[in-house]
C-alpha cells in the first residue's frame, strides 16, 4: 500500500492516546480502535509510520505489529496463546546441552546456567540441565510455576514475551529480557550459542549472515517493544 498520508501526530482522548494521519485515528489490521494509555507506546508507533517513505512496509513497524496482537489476537485467543508460550519452558534451550566439544559445553555453561539459577531464583522455578537434545520431562513444580508467570503477564505484554519466547527459542530467556536482566544483544548472542562456536569453527555463507541479522534486528525490535511497554 502506498504512503497515503502527510502528517502523523499522537492525539489525547478519553481512554488514552491515538496516533493520527492526517487527522484521521489509526485503526489495527482488524479495524479494531488503536488506542493506549502508554503514551511512549503510541509515539513509538507514530514513528514507524512517518518513517514509511513512498510504500508502507509492515515488516518495518514492529511495535506498531505487537501491539496490535495486544489488542487484535491476545484478548480473543489469550488461553490458547498462554499455553502454547508456557510450553517452551518443556524444551526450553537452556536446557539441553552437549558434553563434547568442551569448549562448547563451557560456554553453553557460562551463559546459559546464569540465565537459569536467575530463573529459578526470581520464579522459584528450578529447571533441570540435560545432555543431548531428546527432550526430557522437567519438574511439575517449575512448568506450573513459569505457567503462572506467563498468566500473570497483560495483554500488551504478553504480545512481546510470545514474540520473544519464539525468536529465542526460549521462555527463560524471554522472561529476561522482559525483567531487563539480559539486553536484546544479549539475548540475540545467548540464542546463537551454538550457531555462533559453529561459525567459528568452520565460517558462515550468506544466506546464514542475513538469517541471523534479521533475528537478530526482530529480537532488539521486540526488546524494544518490551521496554515502551513495561517503562
Amino acid at each position: 500500500m502506498k504512503r497515503f498520508y502527510k502528517l502523523v501526530t499522537v492525539a489525547e482522548v478519553d481512554d488514552g492516546h491515538v496516533v493520527h494521519l492526517d487527522g484521521k485515528p489509526v485503526r489495527t489490521p482488524a479495524k479494531a480502535h488503536f488506542v493506549m494509555r502508554n503514551r511512549a507506546l503510541m509515539e513509538a508507533v507514530a514513528e514507524e509510520w512517518d518513517a514509511q517513505v513512498e510504500d508502507i512496509r509492515p515488516h518495518a513497524m514492529p511495535v506498531t505489529q505487537l501491539a496490535s496482537t495486544a489488542i487484535d489476537r491476545i484478548p480473543a485467543q489469550r488461553e490458547e496463546i498462554v499455553r502454547a508460550v508456557a510450553a517452551y519452558a518443556e524444551t526450553d534451550l537452556l536446557c539441553y546441552r552437549t558434553d563434547h566439544p568442551v569448549e562448547l559445553a563451557e560456554r553453553q555453561r557460562r551463559v546459559w546456567q546464569p540465565l537459569l539459577d536467575w530463573a529459578e531464583i526470581r520464579y522459584g522455578a528450578a529447571l533441570e540441565v540435560h545432555i543431548g537434545i531428546m527432550p526430557k520431562p522437567q519438574p511439575p513444580e517449575a512448568i506450573a510455576r513459569l505457567a503462572e508467570v506467563v498468566e500473570s503477564l497483560d495483554n500488551l505484554t504478553l504480545a512481546g514475551v510470545q514474540n520473544a519466547t519464539s525468536e529465542l527459542g526460549s521462555l527463560v530467556l524471554a522472561l529476561a529480557l522482559l525483567e531487563k536482566r539480559i539486553s536484546a544483544e544479549e539475548a540475540f548472542a545467548a540464542s546463537q550459542v551454538d550457531e555462533t562456536f559453529q561459525i567459528e569453527q568452520w565460517g558462515e555463507d550468506a544466506e546464514a549472515t542475513a538469517r541471523r541479522a534479521v533475528l537478530r534486528a526482530d529480537i532488539q525490535a521486540t526488546g524494544r517493544y518490551l521496554d515502551l511497554v513495561r517503562g
